[in-house]
């Protein structure tokens, strides 16, 4: 199955770099229905005229976005070398905590297809 998201520039640039091997997102419904072996379509923002395809590898499910980010290094990320506050800063620009304790977060392995 094909699945479509939106990435803004600096995120895009770090998975067609090939240093974010883990993308991070809320496991809401449309999140929950990503399987293991799934491709996504990465559309940059703001125009969405740039895409990426990845392959899904792998799935990782936690409750916070703190659990998730205390389990896998920050390099798997493309952000070797911030902080554990710069990361749940950065996060909670885009989700809420209240969108985090009904849905949980969500870690999805990557590859890059060429």
């Amino acid at each position: 199955m094909e699945h479509f998201m939106r990435l803004f520039e600096g995120t895009f640039e770090l998975i067609r770099s090939r240093k974010k091997i883990i993308e991070v997102r809320l496991n809401d419904e449309k999140r929950q229905k990503v399987k293991i072996g799934d491709t996504i379509t990465f559309s940059k923002l703001p125009d969405c005229e740039e895409r990426l395809r990845v392959k899904v590898l792998g799935l990782l499910h936690y409750y916070t976005f703190e659990q998730l980010y205390e389990d896998i290094p920050f390099s798997y990320f493309g952000c070797e070398g911030k902080s554990m506050e710069w990361m749940l800063e950065k996060t909670y620009e885009i989700y809420t905590k209240e969108q985090e304790e009904k849905y949980g977060a969500l870690g999805i392995r990557i590859e890059l297809i060429e």
